[in-house]
């Protein structure tokens, strides 16, 4: 799922490129992925683009005459500019704004879950009011909250890893950049997020901005558009189970969960403990 540094660096080369460009059409060839009727996805015809942004790991579309366009990607969808209209045979198409220029900003969802979507809605507070909106915690980059602990103290007995990834708790962070940042951190995954000390906390705080900060920067280097549907993600931990840790050479361990894994260092994050593998303890019952 494309989390905080690529929805960003999506929104950036996006705006740069369709703002103050009119939409000409729109079609929703994905009709389960568009959520909302009023006002209608037509509505945003012969309407310019004013600009595009991201809210946690959504994107939002600003229309002129106060329509907005929120989209999330989930696990599969992208949000790309073609400089040509998509066919009818492309079935990964979810929504298509046509441009008066001839391009086209399209939403494209890869396998079957069907899980993205998109809602247009008229005015900010309208945004802000969303359910998928008004229950965000805080942003995680590029200010994370200062009361850290008590903010994650809050989700009580549940271990970093868990806490960090609810966007509830706070917003923008997944599954690869919590390994990311728990390991710049020196901190467990599973440590709980109650137990934090203040010089714990203020290292989880420092370490949300300078990932998430570097992966932005290293995305502004190497990204252009078009944007590919695989991002160049400067992984140090997360994928890497197997190999050696980059800053002590332990080996970086991993957890199988069923549908992600968990990458660490044991030296760095665990006092030399490697933690049980579930896939492993599932094949030894």
């Amino acid at each position: 799922m494309p989390e905080l540094p690529e929805v960003e660096i999506t929104a950036r080369r996006l705006s740069a490129a369709v703002e103050g460009v009119e939409i000409e059409s729109t079609l929703a060839p994905g009709i389960n992925a568009l959520k909302t009727f009023d006002p209608p996805l037509h509505a945003l015809d012969g309407n310019a683009i004013e600009g595009v942004r991201r809210i946690g790991k959504h994107l939002a579309v600003d229309v002129a005459g106060d329509l907005k366009v929120l989209l999330h990607l989930m696990s599969a969808g992208r949000l790309q500019l073609y400089d040509k209209r998509a066919g009818l045979r492309d079935r990964t198409s979810r929504l298509l704004l046509r441009l008066a220029d001839g391009r086209e900003l399209r939403l494209r969802e890869f396998g079957t879950k069907q899980a993205a979507w998109v809602k247009v809605l008229r005015g900010e507070e309208a945004v802000r009011a969303d359910d998928a909106i008004a229950t965000l915690g805080p942003e995680a980059w590029p200010d994370p909250p200062e009361d850290l602990r008590s903010l994650l103290g809050a989700g009580g007995a549940r271990p970093l890893h868990s806490v960090l990834r609810d966007q509830r708790v706070i917003a923008g962070i997944g599954r690869t950049w919590v390994d990311e940042i728990l390991w710049t951190a020196r901190l467990s995954p599973f440590a709980r997020a109650k137990d934090l000390d203040d010089e714990q906390a203020a290292a989880l705080r420092t370490a949300m901005i300078d990932v998430l900060g570097g992966a932005l920067d290293h995305y502004e280097e190497v990204v252009a558009l078009p944007i590919p549907d695989k991002l160049p993600l400067p992984l140090k931990v997360h994928r890497h189970q197997g190999e050696p840790c980059p800053d002590c050479g332990t080996t970086i361990e991993a957890v199988h969960y069923e549908d992600y894994v968990m990458c660490y260092c044991p030296q760095d994050q665990t006092g030399g403990k490697v933690l049980k593998d579930r896939r492993l303890s599932r094949l030894l019952k």
